[in-house]
């Protein structure tokens, strides 16, 4: 009887255990995200959202104050439409910009709010106007290589005698 009750109590904390490594896996990996706080939705365009996922944080000063909601493809203006989920406790100036950064060099991306100046704060449904789509890493270096490509070629060779 007493074996019986060891083998409980550690099945039980053997269960607890994995439950949190579980629990710790989604979370790092922003596929689980267990906030309460009411949120109201607001979109933006960008020509290039680069690697953004949903449920990607959107930072403002360093602080998680939302959410990324859905990626969408806009075929009339060929643009990605970017729906967020910003926390009702957080209120924004309607010319707000947006800005998507990446966390690190090589880090996960975010979109980073800057706020405006305007007397009227934004409101579900709200589009932002001002954004800065993602820096491509494989474009600044392609840039680059043609850049230094172009350099060698308009330079003058050496002088032959």
């Amino acid at each position: 009887m007493q074996r019986s009750k060891n083998d409980v109590w550690v099945g039980g904390f053997a269960l607890i255990g994995a439950v949190a490594i579980l629990f710790l896996a989604l979370q790092s990996a922003n596929l689980l995200s267990l906030n309460f706080q009411s949120t109201y939705h607001v979109s933006a365009k960008f020509d290039n959202v680069g690697g953004l996922k949903p449920k990607a944080a959107v930072r403002s000063g360093g602080v998680v104050v939302g959410r990324v909601e859905t990626l969408t493809f806009d075929d009339k203006t060929f643009q990605a439409r970017v729906t967020l989920a910003l926390e009702s406790r957080y209120a924004f100036p309607k010319d707000s910009s947006l800005k998507i950064l990446t966390s690190g060099l090589l880090g996960e991306q975010y979109i980073g709010i800057e706020a405006g100046a305007a007397d009227k704060n934004l409101a579900a449904g709200d589009v932002i106007g001002a954004t800065q789509s993602a820096v491509v890493l494989e474009n600044l270096i392609s840039q680059f290589l043609y850049s230094k490509a172009a350099e060698g070629s308009s330079s003058p060779g050496p002088e032959k005698k």
